[in-house]
């Protein structure tokens, strides 16, 4: 009988040491990008893609005759509250479209997309830039997307996206020209968290250079990159974030650097920019939201992602900061389940940011 009853207590514990651990097994596994991510993120641009209200527009006015709609002034980008959101809500899509052929919108989506890039419509776009005292616009942050929208669909071998990238290209030239002109006049860096950071808009636009074999752009960038932050040390990751950050300082540098250094030159660079990042047990609170329907707050979810894709990219590189995966894990786990079918004034351009994490996991 007392052995029955042994017997018994090691089932029950036997079992039960089973379901703890299935379930820590369940609660630790993070967020992968599949078919069913995949349809459930593609319907947020999908949606506001050509939602043209409400609009949040930043052009120069020259005169009341300048005061138009935005899908007057921006053809294509007018959807998604905003230009730049707009740009990368179709960066995602064609991301997406390129990844999972047989998403649940995938015709919706090229039918879409076929309207969207048109000659005409280019050339619109292309012409507000001309406009007096908006030359500038969206510099950077909305001048990295396209070229990260145009890297996309460069490199997708597709009927569809072939003439899509056709009818982006002079848009895409027109800004590298827009680069290679301001930064030599650029003195100092901005390190900002939100759009006018410098890293970022470098860091994506150098992707393309490489990526197009575009060897002015990609030989300004390296030495501006290297200009504006080699001497860089001990940088205060402590005062990050700051309330509206949806970037991070400090990771988007580490990323840049990372691409325009070789291995060598970094490893000794990332030594001195954050002495601590090496060590095992490197620890990094996720950025906190507030309130997700303020348009501000909720950009905290986005320093989560950008710091989750810089951190996955260098635990690729180097095998030495690995254990930043867990670390970048927590953070997108954090903010997309808050994403999809969210507030609005997250949910425009979140999905983006989610998307392009993932894709770095």
């Amino acid at each position: 009988m007392k052995f029955i009853l042994f017997l018994l207590v090691i089932c029950i514990f036997s079992c039960s040491t089973e379901k703890k651990e299935t379930k820590q097994k369940t609660e630790n596994k993070s967020i992968d990008l599949n078919l069913e991510q995949a349809n459930r993120l593609v319907l947020l641009p999908f949606k506001c893609i050509e939602q043209e209200f409400p609009n949040k527009l930043g052009q120069v006015l020259n005169n009341k005759e300048e005061i138009r709609s935005p899908k007057d002034l921006h053809p294509i980008f007018y959807g998604c509250f905003d230009w730049h959101s707009s740009v990368h809500g179709h960066w995602l899509m064609i991301s997406l479209l390129k990844r999972f052929p047989n998403l649940d919108k995938a015709n919706e989506i090229r039918a879409l997309l076929n309207q969207q890039f048109t000659e005409e419509k280019i050339k619109q776009e292309i012409a507000f830039f001309e406009t007096k005292f908006n030359d500038s616009f969206e510099r950077t942050y909305g001048w990295a997307w396209i070229l990260k929208l145009q890297e996309e669909l460069d490199t997708w071998e597709d009927k569809d996206a072939k003439n899509w990238a056709k009818i982006l290209k002079p848009m895409s030239e027109m800004l590298v020209e827009k680069y290679i002109t301001f930064l030599p006049k650029m003195i100092y860096p901005i390190r900002s968290g939100e759009h006018i950071n410098t890293a970022f808009g470098l860091s994506f636009a150098y992707d393309y250079a490489k990526t197009s074999s575009h060897d002015s752009l990609k030989l300004i960038i390296e030495k501006r990159a290297k200009d504006f932050y080699l001497k860089d040390q001990n940088y205060p990751l402590s005062f990050e974030p700051s309330g509206y950050d949806f970037l991070s300082p400090t990771f988007q540098e580490i990323d840049l650097m990372r691409k325009v250094l070789s291995k060598s030159e970094f490893n000794v660079w990332l030594d001195k920019f954050l002495p601590s990042l090496k060590n095992k047990k490197f620890s990094l609170e996720v950025g906190k939201v507030g309130d997700r329907s303020d348009g501000k707050l909720v950009h905290l979810d986005g320093l989560n992602f950008s710091r989750a894709w810089c951190m996955y990219e260098l635990a690729d590189y180097n095998p030495k900061y690995k254990h930043l995966r867990k670390i970048a894990d927590k953070h997108l786990d954090y903010s997309i389940k808050s994403i999809v079918d969210g507030d609005y004034m997250g949910e425009h351009w979140l999905a983006s940011f989610a998307v392009y994490a993932l894709l770095k996991k």
